[in-house]
């Protein structure tokens, strides 16, 4: 697999004739088992992955075939973050391209850095996974200083947290506030949902 040459900053990816083509969700978990060591990062791909599945499926009552489409972008959106992390983003985007798979999947998966990657995100898909992502892990965080974990969890025990700048001082908090305003949701609103989708993934 050439991938040194892969750049991302493109405003589309694959074909359009492969709109639909998309990996199982069989084939996606042996790529993480194959790629990914970190546990941690596991549950945190499996956390976005449940997030947009929730948000397609109950807020946007998407067809089956779409809520499948945003499990897949949440679950491999960190794929080669573990053995490739100077290379995050290239890998994953070129496996998926060189199998011609969905371009939006591939877009949606390059979306949740997109001013990193340099990428517009334009669909729903892209602009939640972004907003879902650095807050999935910064609850995750929250939960793991709590004697109860994610059980009786507030919004006011995360923003208070959010506060203090050496906690969880790896998540970037102008990430959390952009994705916030791609959605146009209030943080009392996207991370009651969080919190809600998160305490039941394991």
């Amino acid at each position: 697999m050439e991938t040194g040459s892969l750049q991302l900053g493109r405003e589309t990816f694959g074909r359009s004739e492969d709109r639909g083509r998309r990996p199982t969700r069989a084939e996606a978990f042996a790529l993480i088992d194959d790629w990914v060591t970190n546990e941690r990062l596991k549950l945190h791909m499996r956390q976005v992955a449940a997030l947009n599945e929730a948000w397609a499926k109950d807020n946007l009552k998407l067809p089956p075939d779409q809520v499948d489409l945003w499990y897949l972008a949440g679950l491999l959106h960190d794929a080669d973050w573990d053995k490739w992390p100077d290379r995050h983003g290239q890998i994953i985007i070129a496996w998926l391209e060189e199998r011609r798979y969905d371009p939006d999947l591939i877009h949606g998966i390059a979306a949740h850095g997109w001013h990193h990657f340099g990428v517009t995100p334009v669909s729903d898909l892209d602009k939640m996974i972004f907003a879902f992502d650095e807050l999935s892990g910064f609850v995750h965080a929250v939960s793991l200083v709590r004697p109860a974990g994610y059980e009786g969890m507030e919004v006011g025990s995360v923003k208070k947290k959010l506060k203090e700048k050496s906690f969880a001082a790896q998540v970037d908090r102008q990430d959390i506030a952009d994705g916030l305003s791609l959605t146009g949701l209030t943080f009392e609103e996207l991370c009651a949902f969080v919190i809600q989708v998160q305490k039941g993934v394991k």
